[in-house]
């Protein structure tokens, strides 16, 4: 097996596995985006940058970490340049039909495809986020996250199954932050969110109701674009399995609007409320 770990995208996750994984035994880490001005995250991380051909070279292990709506492209463009038996970690939150046409990109050219869902927030964990592997090379693929520190778990041996898993969750937790945001950010624009939230509070007093809204209005300013795609992708996964996507493509839309707004947001819940609602109301 080659002795080079690359990264396809090196966004927020690359950059977390890339300055936390065990490197022993790699001779290297090389990553591609095809965003320019990535080089103070490449020396940060100690990652060589170059174009796709160059870093999947003599790479026996490639994540993927492209949006959702980009992966089975990136799966078609990196194929031809995989070396003979690389294992392909496509960590992108994907619908199970779009996982399983990059394998057969993947596999095809003579690659290993493994599906894989990254199944929390990458920070503060970094290496060490639990990831459910599947498919043929499930196991092999858990094999060699394990030697570079990471935290995987193999739930089966078809491409689609933890993919599946991780849709059908992100129906929940994509769809709280998007409930989040139509009720608080009302509240706030009506006066009446300390109410609001000192009621959530009571009903439900285990969770942290104005700490997690602040959470979940500042990911879906930051990464709502990311996040819509991936619930587009969760859209796909109901409507395969013949359900209604209702709630799936709203939270999508209102990601997406969110993002849009590329407001400036604060710390904290009132400041990130304000600031979005001064965006939405301009």
């Amino acid at each position: 097996m080659t002795d080079r770990l690359a990264f396809i995208g090196f966004g927020e996750a690359a950059r977390a596995f890339a300055g936390s994984v065990t490197r022993t035994g790699l001779r290297d880490l090389a990553a591609f985006d095809v965003k320019p001005g990535l080089d103070a995250a490449l020396r940060d991380n100690r990652v060589q940058g170059g174009e796709r051909a160059a870093v999947l070279r003599s790479a026996g292990l490639v994540w993927c970490l492209v949006t959702a709506d980009q992966a089975d492209t990136a799966a078609g463009q990196c194929a031809a340049h995989l070396e003979t038996g690389a294992l392909w970690f496509d960590g992108n939150s994907c619908a199970p039909g779009t996982k399983a046409r990059a394998a057969a990109l993947i596999d095809g050219a003579g690659g290993r495809y493994v599906d894989v869902a990254i199944m929390a927030p990458v920070h503060p964990l970094r290496a060490r986020v639990p990831v459910l592997l599947a498919g043929p090379h499930a196991d092999a693929a858990a094999r060699a996250l394990t030697d570079l520190g990471m935290n995987p778990t193999v739930v089966g041996d078809r491409v689609g199954q933890a993919s599946t898993i991780k849709m059908l969750r992100s129906v929940m937790i994509k769809g709280i932050e998007a409930l989040t945001a139509e009720c608080l950010l009302a509240a706030r624009r009506a006066g009446v969110d300390g109410a609001v939230l000192a009621s959530l509070q009571a009903s439900d007093p285990g969770f942290d109701w104005e700490a997690r809204s602040g959470y979940s209005l500042e990911r879906m300013a930051v990464h709502g674009r990311r996040r819509a795609a991936e619930m587009r992708e969760v859209a796909r996964t109901l409507r395969d399995l013949d359900l209604p996507d209702r709630m799936a493509s709203a939270t999508a839309d209102w990601q997406d609007q969110i993002a849009a707004l590329d407001a400036e947001i604060g710390d904290g819940f009132g400041p990130r409320a304000d600031a979005l609602l001064a965006a939405l109301l301009r």
